[in-house]
């Protein structure tokens, strides 16, 4: 898991370091009506932390195997309204989530990263996957706001 953390805590520096570049105006830019910003992508990964920063902790102390809830992407971006939120303010909840999810990945044991998940579709898997799985989607996301 040393990797895993090493990564996100890349991820993090550089993805701050980068986003912190963009203007208000460039953040803002929406090609479409059915495309997000770059601040509703940073935005996502606001409610993508919260959710997993949620997950992650739970599974530490609910009955096992924890299963995982879906929630709506798109509804939680619009009734979030990341749109019309100073893009510094989103950036600095996005970290300072980040900080505390790369935090419980450090102190992740042998045990609890093989701790069993049920996921959405129904398929077992465990806390390793999951933390993993959200590494990889922030990065996705990450890329998509740094072009």
């Amino acid at each position: 898991m040393a990797d895993l953390n090493d990564k996100l805590k890349l991820l993090l520096d550089s993805g701050f370091e980068s986003i912190s570049r963009y203007s208000e105006a460039g953040m803002s830019h929406n090609i479409s009506p059915e495309k997000w910003s770059k601040k509703e992508i940073l935005g996502h990964l606001v409610d993508s932390g919260i959710n997993n920063l949620q997950r992650f902790t739970e599974i530490q102390f609910e009955s096992k195997p924890y299963k995982i809830r879906t929630y709506n992407q798109n509804k939680l971006v619009k009734s979030n309204d990341y749109q019309n939120i100073d893009s510094k303010a989103i950036l600095t909840l996005w970290k300072s989530i980040n900080d505390q999810i790369l935090h419980l990945i450090k102190i992740q044991t042998s045990e609890t990263l093989n701790y069993e998940i049920i996921l959405v579709d129904g398929n077992v898997s465990d806390l390793k996957f999951l933390m993993e799985d959200y590494v990889n989607h922030l990065e996705h996301h990450l890329n998509q706001i740094i072009d």
